[in-house]
């Protein structure tokens, strides 16, 4: 077996905030049981041994919700106690969790410390934006939490991302979002873009992301970050590094950037498993770790042609002159025939950055052949 990916949502959907535009919110409504609730130490003993025991070189292993966190530390001491028995290829252990950072605590802190985690934060920019947003269970202030769990990362030397979700707020508010992210010292950044409801017309939410104002926002993030790349002190933004990546011949680590669907392994609580995380509905469920083994779970992947499908693009893509380095984006976000959603926001911002990207390839390719 290659190397594998595994993200495992413990609490299933569960979570102690609601956010307007989730969308496992919206994707585990149109399944038949909407929350497996929480995950057992027996069915996450064997999502880990039925994958790790077959990991080859690298074993990445994420979670997400919902909001894990909720299962409790000693639920993620279990997974240190599970990854420490079934190594024994003695491959390299990645670790990652996302979180909205509202019920973290110190103790949670030194935990991702010590065991060498990746936190996602998710954050939408400003107070203003992300509180009308983002609403906690209990009614409280999630953005000066957010802040709080911040700076116990810092005390802590924890590695974290921001992550932002980019819907028509974020999009229109990019350079304020920006100088206030340099300003905390965030200085890496990812920007996913917000998805309508699955099987829904788009374009019809309040919050909704269209097509003109994506490509506005890409124009304008990637203008403020050029400036501080050519001042050195540019922070990490994922989509632009991945885009530097290709045009360096590098194959980008994003799915969405790639232009198909990777292997991944989502794992719900009850030990179901789907192929991708924007999919994870009745159809598309490949078996479950507490009775299938690994093989079984992938030829049922491959009998799906789930990840086959996403290789046909559209003939028009395939004509246009950024395919090479746009490769059509997400599935999820593409339409019929097969073209995306954002494609004006694309060649948007392709027309407008793309002499820039290539000039900073270029350099980076001068600086690899020093």
């Amino acid at each position: 077996m290659p190397a594998i990916s595994v993200m495992i949502k413990p609490a299933s959907g569960l979570c102690n905030m609601r956010c307007d535009y989730c969308f496992y919110y919206d994707e585990q409504s149109k399944r038949e049981h909407a929350s497996f609730g929480m995950m057992s130490e027996t069915t996450l003993k064997n999502v880990i041994r039925r994958t790790l025991l077959h990991a080859e070189g690298v074993y990445s292993l994420a979670f997400q919700g919902g909001e894990p966190t909720l299962c409790g530390l000693d639920f993620f001491k279990k997974v240190m106690e599970y990854i420490k028995q079934y190594n024994r290829n003695h491959v390299q252990i990645q670790l990652a969790l996302q979180t909205n950072g509202y019920g973290i605590t110190e103790e949670w802190a030194v935990f991702f410390a010590e065991n060498h985690f990746l936190i996602g934060l998710s954050c939408d920019g400003t107070a203003a934006i992300h509180n009308t947003f983002r609403h906690p269970n209990d009614k409280g202030d999630s953005y000066s939490r957010l802040e709080q769990t911040a700076a116990l990362f810092d005390k802590h030397h924890v590695d974290y991302n921001i992550l932002t979700v980019v819907h028509k707020d974020t999009a229109e508010h990019i350079e304020e979002i920006y100088h206030n992210f340099y300003k905390k010292g965030w200085r890496y950044l990812q920007f996913i873009t917000c998805l309508d409801p699955l099987g829904e017309p788009r374009g019809m939410q309040p919050w909704s992301l269209l097509p003109e104002t994506y490509g506005m926002f890409l124009c304008k993030l990637f203008d403020l970050w050029y400036k501080d790349y050519k001042k050195g002190d540019a922070p990490f933004i994922r989509q632009f590094e991945n885009y530097v990546g290709i045009l360096l011949g590098m194959e980008p680590e994003s799915c969405e950037q790639r232009g198909f669907c990777q292997g991944q392994l989502i794992v719900e609580a009850d030990g179901s498993v789907y192929p991708c995380d924007f999919y994870v509905l009745d159809e598309y469920r490949m078996g479950n770790f507490n009775t299938d083994r690994l093989d079984v779970v992938e030829v049922k992947r491959n009998t799906n042609n789930f990840q086959g499908r996403s290789r046909i693009h559209a003939e028009k893509c395939r004509r246009c002159k950024w395919f090479f380095i746009c490769r059509s984006g997400c599935y999820r976000s593409r339409i019929e025939p097969g073209i995306n959603y954002f494609c004006e926001g694309f060649q948007m911002f392709f027309e407008h950055c793309f002499d820039r990207l290539e000039g900073i390839a270029k350099e980076a390719a001068k600086r690899r052949n020093r």
